[in-house]
């Protein structure tokens, strides 16, 4: 296998761990090492690993049958929770990965204006599909490069790049293109360059900005849903999307993606409409199984005491970066954090490409002696989960401050 993973952000020199198992906030690799996981899948693990209720549920499910090829009461089931989640979801689609579902998503907001081009926020991640595979570049409101090689220029001619929190690009290249854009595409909370939050208003102002130029708002929810609330980010920071992409957490640890949004617009999606989108293994029964039962559990505990866990991972590793006088960050929120390796707040992609990559990777491999696993790149989120407790946050919080006295 390339690399010897079977997704890149899981590489790391000078070779990956591979994992044997995993159980609660703790995963064990193939020689026997035990971890505090701050990975969590990269997010979907929010009840953490094999949570008991969840893995009972897969099981009876899968005596039940895998796989049926045919609609299952279920997907209705799922769907109704979600709409009673995010009000701006009026109609939805489940297919099986969050790249599936942004992919359809452009496509179906192609369909539904006639217009080709849609803006990209620099650092937000949508997926690795072709047209949002594009150069991050200085900022500048271009047309974008492609940032992979086999995507022809052509492909990413009508993606138009913009800085994250800066509503006068946005705003500049609207009217450099009037009529001619689709859609505005954006992750509430920036999650694949660290958490990068939105400036207060921002997510409300790119709502107008949309609705005054008869754009459609697309908010990429893939990690932010089910986390920061039931409601995912718009619930969080009152804001509604034309269209909203789902996934991770609504799948409990199972592939899964769902786009969604107004019913004029979800109506054009095959076979109701003209634009076309299908998948054997969309709305799958042990996803759905999965996805349900996490999603249950997780609204009858609520997200108080993740909050508050989150608040105390970054609240006490900032303390104890400020306490040895060194120059370096930690922002997050809800649950999920990230130390950044620079004196500067990170606002937007640039900001967190300052941030000191080899230093980082010696922080990362010293967690790793110490036992705790983190996410292998300084550009993505630390999740914590239900099944993290105060000790283990004090043990990560002591490790960060180990290393970081012997590295920094």
């Amino acid at each position: 296998m390339p690399g010897g993973v079977s997704s890149p952000v899981r590489a790391f020199s000078p070779h990956p761990s591979y994992i044997s198992n995993a159980k609660g906030c703790r995963i064990t690799d193939v020689d026997g090492n035990e971890y505090i996981d701050y990975c969590m899948g990269f997010g979907p693990l929010i009840l953490g690993h094999a949570d008991p209720d969840v893995v009972q549920a897969v099981k009876e499910q899968a005596d039940r049958g895998m796989l049926y090829g045919a609609p299952i009461s279920m997907e209705l089931e799922l769907a109704s929770l979600i709409k009673g989640s995010f009000p701006s979801i009026e109609m939805l689609r489940m297919v099986n990965t969050g790249t599936e579902a942004t992919m359809h998503a452009i496509r179906l907001a192609r369909g539904f204006t006639g217009r080709k081009r849609f803006i990209k926020v620099e650092g937000a991640f949508h997926g690795a599909h072709d047209s949002v595979l594009v150069k991050a570049g200085s900022g500048a409101t271009t047309h974008s490069a492609p940032n992979s090689l086999g995507i022809p220029e052509e492909v990413t001619s009508n993606t138009l790049l913009v800085p994250f929190n800066d509503l006068d690009s946005v705003e500049r290249v609207v009217r450099e293109n009037r009529g001619e854009i689709a859609a505005l595409i954006t992750e509430p909370v920036i999650g694949n360059a660290g958490p990068i939050l939105p400036d207060e208003g921002y997510l409300a102002s790119l709502r107008e900005i949309s609705e005054e130029n008869d754009i459609l708002f697309i908010l990429d929810e893939v990690i932010t849903g089910f986390r920061l609330a039931m409601g995912g980010a718009q619930e969080r920071f009152g804001v509604e999307a034309d269209m909203t992409i789902l996934g991770k957490v609504a799948g409990g640890g199972l592939p899964i993606g769902i786009f969604g949004g107004r019913e004029d617009i979800m109506s054009l999606v095959s076979p109701s409409g003209k634009v076309y989108q299908a998948g054997t293994f969309s709305g799958n029964p042990m996803t759905l199984t999965a996805g349900l039962t996490t999603l249950r559990k997780l609204g009858s505990l609520g997200h108080e005491d993740l909050e508050r866990k989150g608040e105390r991972m970054r609240s006490t590793l900032q303390g104890e970066v400020e306490a040895m006088g060194l120059p370096y960050r930690v922002q997050g929120i809800g649950s999920m954090f990230q130390l950044f390796l620079t004196s500067e707040e990170v606002r937007d992609y640039q900001g967190a490409m300052g941030c000191d990559t080899g230093l980082f990777h010696k922080l990362f491999l010293g967690m790793l002696d110490r036992g705790v696993y983190l996410p292998p790149s300084q550009f993505e989120t630390d999740f914590i989960s239900t099944a993290h407790t105060d000790k283990d946050i004090d043990m990560t919080v002591e490790a960060y401050a180990d290393i970081l006295e012997e590295i920094a």
